[in-house]
């Protein structure tokens, strides 16, 4: 997701998860497959911190997308107190886990 639009709508719905590694926000779409977009703070370090974060964000989808619940548009936000700490396996375990537990929500809102 590139938007900001998309953003605003993943926000919009206030469906979330978190640990202390990544917060997630959801929302369904009709795409059929997972998007995400990330968004890191600048209380997060500075720019070449933030760099990193993304990047690692990045892997970590890349890496789990086919693991993923499918057709969810996601906002992947660090926590603060763990990005000097998180490793690729840390956000990829936290990915994993938030989705699936906002993908049962989003499901159970449905019926």
């Amino acid at each position: 997701m590139k938007s900001s639009h998309d953003f605003a709508k993943v926000f919009e719905k206030r469906q979330r998860a978190a640990d202390g590694h990544l917060l997630v926000y959801a929302v369904e779409n009709n795409v059929g497959r997972t998007r995400f977009g990330v968004s890191v703070s600048r209380k997060v370090g500075g720019a070449v911190v933030r760099t990193s974060v993304k990047r690692l964000l990045r892997e970590a989808f890349r890496l789990s997308q086919h693991d993923l619940p499918s057709g969810l548009d996601l906002v992947l936000i660090p926590q603060r107190g763990s990005t000097g700490s998180a490793q690729l396996a840390d956000y990829q375990n936290s990915l994993l886990e938030l989705t699936r537990r906002l993908s049962r929500r989003l499901s159970a809102g449905k019926t």
